[in-house]
Parts: structure tokens; sequence; C-alpha cells
């Protein structure tokens, strides 16, 4: 982590990632290396002065250490200021001995110009362009007094040369200008990508937390809850009435050992020990029949259509759903006398249906109750839709419905919960 953000700030000073920066150099290096191979050639072919080739030869060999050793770094970062302006003269003086010396070395320009374009702002590196370009026309012209005919000869290459230059310069600055751009968007899109990736691993986590508060709710807080209230029942009945107080403690002792069945597979990932090797018919029976001990409410089972595996997500949602319908009874159905409860199988989808005809509530009023929440955002997660019918003194009727389609399909390890 300190190494990637060393590497963010030193691009940052840059201005553009590595994609626009020393990778494309390299490009660069390589035409000013080769244009330096090609003025050495032609000069060791040019047949002048062997002591005027030696001036020649070492000016632009100088050239090779001040750009490797400053120009290079200046035009990388595209800074401004007084280096570049040291690094633009001293690079002129160093092709103007060599031009100098031998006219050969003139052909240096196609290595100069574009240096100076990249070192320095666009006006003043213009004006030492021209400069470059009409130095050979200088030297023609001292060479030869006053006036030499080969003047005119020499005059239109450099004024071409003048115009190319200007035209070359102008696209160099485009070109960095565009390397650069590219690499600020390079550098904004890895630190996007790197903030989606936070975001999904930060709601990845939320989400994972809400599954296990609701994992929790259904399986280990309904059990112990229906443990306490079996215990509280068998104190009140181990005076008067022994064999009940010991029945409603093998049942207590039934219910904690389901639970921590529960909690095991809960714990190891696995399926619900309710669904292990049995339907979601069956492990609905046994929910009701738990009820009935319980509490010693009438809970009818059926079910319609034909029945069928379902996915493992789908099964344990519905399971879930009948568990916490059948919580909400124990703790607020109060005059309730029945439980009713439907499984009903459609070619493309199972509906869940658990009413009863207790005391009943204002939906619109719930405020605190976690389970039912948890239920409908349970349900969601597999694509279907749950809903709650309830008013004071009219029973209260919980619906969920499931699709069986692709979008419902069982994915990949969906048999663990």
């Amino acid at each position: 982590m300190h190494t990637q953000t060393q590497e963010e700030s030193s691009q940052a000073n840059a201005g553009y990632g590595p994609e626009s920066g020393t990778r494309w150099f390299g490009l660069w290096d390589g035409y000013f290396a080769i244009s330096y191979l090609v003025t050495t050639i032609l000069l060791f072919t040019s047949g002048g002065a062997e002591e005027h080739r030696a001036v020649a030869v070492g000016a632009l060999t100088l050239i090779v250490p001040w750009y490797a050793g400053l120009g290079r770094r200046l035009m990388i970062h595209r800074t401004a200021g007084r280096r570049n302006v040291v690094f633009a003269v001293g690079l002129f003086v160093l092709f103007a001995v060599a031009g100098t010396a031998d006219l050969a070395g003139s052909f240096a320009l196609f290595a100069v110009v574009p240096m100076l374009m990249m070192s320095l702002p666009m006006p003043p590196a213009i004006v030492l362009v021209m400069l470059a370009n009409l130095w050979p026309v200088t030297v023609v012209w001292l060479r030869g007094g006053d006036f030499d005919p080969h003047i005119l000869s020499v005059l239109p290459t450099s004024l071409l040369g003048i115009a190319l230059s200007v035209l070359l310069g102008l696209w160099i600055t485009r070109v960095v200008q565009q390397s650069m751009d590219r690499g600020d968007l390079i550098n904004e899109l890895r630190r996007s990508r790197e903030r989606v990736a936070r975001l999904s691993h930060e709601a990845g986590i939320s989400a994972e937390r809400e599954r296990l508060a609701r994992e929790i709710h259904d399986t280990l807080a309904q059990g112990l809850t229906s443990i306490i209230s079996l215990v509280q029942v068998a104190e009140s009945e181990v005076v008067e009435s022994p064999d009940r107080a010991l029945a409603h403690l093998g049942l207590a002792g039934r219910v904690a050992k389901e639970s921590l069945a529960e909690a095991r597979g809960f714990v190891a990932a696995l399926t619900p020990p309710a669904l292990r090797e049995s339907s979601l018919v069956q492990a609905v029976g046994r929910q009701a029949r738990l009820l009935t001990a319980e509490t010693g409410l009438e809970v009818r089972c059926r079910s319609e259509g034909e029945e069928r595996p379902l996915p493992m997500a789908v099964s344990v949602v519905l399971l879930r759903s009948v568990q916490e319908a059948f919580a909400n009874v124990r703790r607020h159905a109060g005059t309730a006398r029945t439980v009713e409860v439907l499984v009903a199988y459609a070619d493309d989808s199972v509906r869940l249906v658990i009413g009863d005809d207790g005391e009943g509530f204002d939906p619109d009023g719930e405020r605190g109750g976690f389970g039912l929440r948890g239920m409908r955002a349970r349900v969601e997660e597999i694509s279907g839709a749950a809903s709650v019918d309830s008013r004071p003194g009219a029973g209260t009727v919980i619906e969920v419905t499931v699709p069986l389609g692709p979008v419902a399909g069982e994915p990949a390890g969906a048999g663990a919960t």
C-alpha cells in the first residue's frame, strides 16, 4: 500500500501516468539515438578537414549526456523554469559548434528541433528553432565573405526547415498534451476502479452482516426464545404438575438440540438441518407440530399443486419465512386459536401463505420489529415478493411468492446457507 501511494504521488507530480510518460518517451530516445548515429556517419563521410570533423563529432557526442542527464527529465515532467532555459541554450550552443565545425553536423537539426520544442514553451522554442535552421546559412555566409552564391541554394532549404520545424513543434506539443491527458485519464480510471472496488467490498460486508443478523434472528434467537418460554412454563408447573413440567423440559431440550444443530450448520455454512433429508412441505410440517406442542394452537398445513424439489436458496427462504411467521404468532397472536399454512406449487412459482386468527396489528405502524423487514429483504434477494395483510382484531396473513425461472435459479454454492 505504501509503495502504491508513492507511485501514484510521483505520477501526480509528473502530471501523467506511466503509459503516457516513460513508456512513450522511449520512442523519442530511439529517435534521438538514430539521429545522432546518422549525423555522425555523415560527418565521417563528409570529406571535411579531420580536425573540424573531430570537433563536430565531439560537440554532438556532448549532446548525448547533456540530454540524458538534464533534458530528458525536463521533457518527461514538462516543467518550466531556469533549468529548461539552461538546457535549451546549451543544446543550441553544442549544435552551433558542430554545424560551424562541419556543415554536415547541421543534420542534427532532426534531433535538436524536437528537443527544443519539448523543453521550452512554444514562443521561445520557435525563436530558437528559427535560429537553429538559419545557422547553416549563417555559417555559409561567414565562410564566403560578403556574398556567396552558395547561400542562395542553402537559404530555401533553411526556410523550408523553419516551416517544417514549426509544424513539427506544433505536432509534438499536441502529441505530448494528448499523452498527458491520456495519462490523467488512466490515473482517474484507476482511482475510480479502486473506489468502486472499495465500495463494493464495503457493500458486500454490509450485506453479509445483514444476512448474518437475519440468520441469527431466525434461528438462534427464536430457538432461545422458545427454550426460555418452555423453561418458564415448566417452573410454574413443577410443583402442581410434575409430569407436565417434565414434558415441557423435554420439549425445551429438543428445541435446544435443534438450535444447536442450526448453529453448527450456520457456522459451517451448510444446509439448514430441517431441509437436509426432507422436502419443504415436510420441514414446514415439523415446524407446525413444534408450534402446536409449544403453544397448544391448532396448526393446519396443506399443499397445492405437484410437489417437486426446489432450489435450495428458495427452500431456505420459504422455511425461514415460516419460522418468522410462527415466531410472530408466539409473541403477538394473543387470542389466536388456529394457524393455517399453505404451500402452493405452480409451473413457474411457489407460494407460501401463513394466516392466524389472532389479535392482528397495523403493518404501517410496525416500526420496532426486525423480523418482518428481514423476511422481506431475504425474499427480495431471490427476486420474490412478500406481503403482510393485518389489522387490529382481524388476524394476520403473510404471503410469500417466489419465481422458479432463471431469476430464482440456484447459483453455484446455493446449497449452503
